[in-house]
């Protein structure tokens, strides 16, 4: 699946999937923006990545509507192109249903959910002026997770955002098909990044989400970049508005059971 002289934009990349979809772009041969709020993290990223390959930091707080255009103008600047948008950046509020702060759900959804938005639209803008005269089209690929299905009590702005992400996901496509733009997004499952590391070195907590994921382990970094590199080739030039989720059989499961232990 070659992405040979494309150019992409990935954000929230400087670590986690968002570092792992930029590896894997830059190693399928695209030019790739890494847009992050961590300057040091994300610059030390493509510093990394240029051994592989193209590669270029822009800071970037997708909830701001300036940064995300000069997130658009910086990358064609340098590259003259935009072809794939991945909507990776995202943020985690843990907090009660009576206890969770009003500034927290808006914090929450307006990375999460605006963010995609200003970033879809903006991108998009662009994806359609080069189609309107005989350009390529792009596609945007949104980060989504399964629990825009399965809810979490004490996750509520995550899981409303998450929620949002896959009907906008719909509602892009639509609006973007009759350009050939496509628009999807992956709902990963269990992933071990930063975040879920804590959890996955507890052996009560581990054996909780080997419980509930049939294939008995927790997913790599990689393995969404992977679905990422299918969405935004063209091996996958029919497919838009659709959720892909991978999560070891997580939603398929459909309920918890304790993964009974070996004789």
């Amino acid at each position: 699946m070659s992405l040979e002289n494309k150019v992409a934009i990935v954000t929230g990349a400087a670590r986690g999937i968002g570092l792992a979809v930029a590896r894997r772009f830059v190693m399928d041969g695209a030019k790739v923006v890494l847009a992050d709020v961590d300057d040091d993290t994300g610059e030390a990223a493509v510093e990394d990545l240029k051994g592989l390959g193209e590669a270029m930091y822009i800071h970037c707080n997708v909830a701001e509507r300036l940064d995300v255009r000069n997130l658009v103008a910086e990358t064609l600047n340098a590259y003259g192109d935009i072809d794939i948008l991945v909507n990776n950046a995202g943020i985690v509020v843990g907090a009660d249903f009576l206890e969770l702060e009003e500034d927290d759900f808006e914090r929450v959804l307006s990375i999460n959910l605006k963010g995609a938005f200003l970033c879809s639209q903006a991108v998009a803008r662009h994806m359609v002026e080069k189609v309107e005269n005989d350009g390529a089209p792009g596609c945007i690929i949104n980060m989504s997770s399964i629990n825009s299905v399965v809810a979490i009590p004490n996750q509520i702005p995550y899981c409303v955002s998450k929620g949002g992400l896959n009907q906008l996901t719909k509602t892009a496509a639509l609006a973007l098909a009759k350009y050939g733009i496509r628009v999807n997004a992956i709902g990963p499952g269990s992933i071990m990044t930063d975040m879920l590391a804590s959890v996955n070195s507890d052996p009560v907590a581990k054996q909780r989400i080997m419980s509930r994921t049939p294939m008995l382990r927790v997913g790599e970094p990689s393995e969404i970049a992977g679905v990422a590199a299918f969405l935004a080739s063209d091996d996958a030039g029919y497919v838009t508005g659709q959720v892909i989720y991978a999560d070891g059989g997580r939603l398929p499961l459909n309920y918890t059971v304790e993964v009974p232990e070996e004789d």
